[in-house]
């Protein structure tokens, strides 16, 4: 290894490269989010002199109570620090004599991937060893991976936080708004590791690429990418208004002793970080009105970020999410029979693969193909990953299994289960295709941009993938259903924009926005 030496907006950094890919850890994206800053949006990272080590990663955010702990220990993150001070991103780029693309990428500037980890917005971490970007980079892309803010600490919201925030501030996302501080770090500083930061694309699995598409309806991150790739990240957003994360936040302060809605700004920053932490909720987008102004889904419906190009997919066992002591009995006892019903009668299968196809399609393959048929202005691309997994004993592809496909890093399950042969096949085709929509905007050869008139999607099966019909009953059932709940949306969303205009013209203009 040698040491290689970069100079940010910031100050110096010292990496190590290997004479094909330079890695930087653990680089400050934003100020540490702590004392006053806590449940603040970023606030720009102090300038340094000298040089800054780059050479391990940095702390991992705090993780939602022991279980994300032991959660993240169980895929790789085992001795990871966490810390409310998480900023921090990774870079790996190509070194002059990287690969086939890597010395006229250099010349010319890289294409640049930026990687948001999944997790629930509760657990996860930009450092885990299978999304180690060294492949990318010696296939000239720039990857860039990254933490940001989880649980409570990043998706959280109080009265007394609206109270003390400007009219424009935005609230409650703080995950959402650390995400996009990284993407403008890639914006002002991404060129001194030789990539070019007008050609970005970000991609994230499960709630990371939930994100992205979140990204993509979010005004404030318009610019800061120019394509998209989206692993089982779904596509329809259930409401989430500020007033009901409020009423949690007030419920937590509560719970941790303090006055509920009524706890001050400074009690609640004075709480330690991990006993937050280790409160459990749902970690999702926030609307705000400020940082995400309208319902996420009604936007994609109108095809937000009409101009990005899309690589929308899932597994073929997302269920897989179920496979935990009681998971899938409590998922199926939650079911109305009557919707068991017509599963049943939609799949022709028993109760049990039924239900679990009902999963599957309604929270992953439905909402992504749905999303794909919206996008007339870009390209979009779908497929589906039905490699089943070499350590386990189902027949289908579980929900993450696809990520080291993408990042070539199959060597690095926690588990030491060895890759098979044909794993390794696909995983170079897999590989391969996201390079090249990093490159050229196109997933290479015989995978055409989605039409819903062929309904067809790239199937990933060993040694290669290949155009499939879509098995359009099941999904299309969904997407009936989803027409209907998108219209309430809509609906409900043009209501409250016309009586709050009402009630600003009633109230001669000082009507507030809620």
């Amino acid at each position: 290894m040698q040491i290689s030496r970069v100079m940010t907006a910031d100050g110096a950094l010292v990496g190590r490269s290997d004479g094909r890919v330079q890695v930087y850890k653990g680089i400050p994206y934003a100020a540490p989010p702590v004392g006053e800053l806590r449940w603040r949006p970023p606030q720009p990272v102090a300038a340094w002199s000298g040089e800054r080590a780059a050479l391990e990663f940095g702390p991992s955010a705090h993780q939602a109570g022991p279980e994300g702990i032991a959660d993240l220990r169980t895929i790789g993150g085992a001795g990871a620090p966490f810390s409310e001070d998480c900023l921090t991103l990774n870079v790996w780029a190509p070194a002059l004599g990287g690969g086939a693309d890597a010395p006229a990428a250099c010349r010319h500037g890289a294409p640049v991937m930026v990687w948001l980890h999944g997790g629930s917005g509760r657990m996860g971490a930009g450092s885990l060893p299978f999304y180690d970007g060294g492949a990318f980079a010696a296939d000239g892309v720039v990857l860039v991976t990254l933490n940001y803010r989880l649980g409570q600490l990043g998706f959280f919201g109080h009265p007394a936080l609206r109270r003390a925030a400007a009219p424009d501030e935005p609230l409650a996302s703080f995950g959402i708004m650390d995400q996009i501080a990284a993407l403008r770090w890639v914006r002002d500083n991404i060129a001194a590791f030789g990539g070019d930061p007008r050609r970005v694309t970000l991609f994230g699995e499960s709630m990371g690429g939930f994100h992205v598409l979140a990204l993509m309806a979010c005004p404030s991150a318009q610019g800061l990418f120019q394509q998209a790739i989206v692993q089982s990240g779904g596509g329809w957003f259930p409401p989430n208004p500020l007033k009901k994360v409020e009423a949690r936040g007030a419920a937590l302060a509560s719970t941790l002793g303090l006055p509920g809605a009524q706890a001050t700004l400074e009690q609640l920053r004075a709480l330690p970080a991990e006993l937050v932490a280790a409160v459990p909720g749902e970690f999702q987008p926030v609307i705000d009105g400020r940082l995400l102004p309208q319902d996420l889904t009604p936007a994609l419906a109108r095809e937000a970020a009409a101009h990005i190009p899309l690589i929308i997919g899932a597994n073929s066992g997302e269920d897989s999410l179920l496979n935990y002591p009681g998971g899938f009995e409590r998922y199926l006892k939650g079911l109305k029979p009557a919707l068991l019903a017509k599963a049943g009668a939609c799949y022709g299968l028993a109760p049990e693969g039924s239900a679990r196809l009902l999963f599957r399609d309604m929270l992953f393959v439905a909402p992504a193909r749905w999303v794909a048929r919206r996008r007339r202005r870009s390209p979009a691309y779908l497929y589906l990953f039905d490699q089943a997994d070499a350590g386990g004993d189902s027949p289908r592809a579980g929900h993450g299994s696809e990520i080291g496909f993408v990042f070539q890093t199959l060597d690095s399950r926690p588990d030491g289960v060895a890759p098979r042969a044909p794993d390794r096949q696909l995983a170079l085709d897999m590989h391969r295709r996201w390079v090249a929509f990093a490159h050229h905007g196109v997933p290479g050869e015989g995978w055409p941009r989605y039409r819903a008139g062929s309904d067809e999607w790239m199937l990933f099966q060993a040694p290669h993938g290949r155009i499939s019909p879509v098995p359009r009953k099941g999904l299309d059932w969904h997407e009936r259903r989803m027409r209907w709940i998108i219209a309430l949306f809509t609906l409900k969303s043009r209501l409250t924009t016309t009586l709050a205009t009402l009630a600003r013209a009633v109230g001669g203009g000082r009507g507030r926005p809620r």
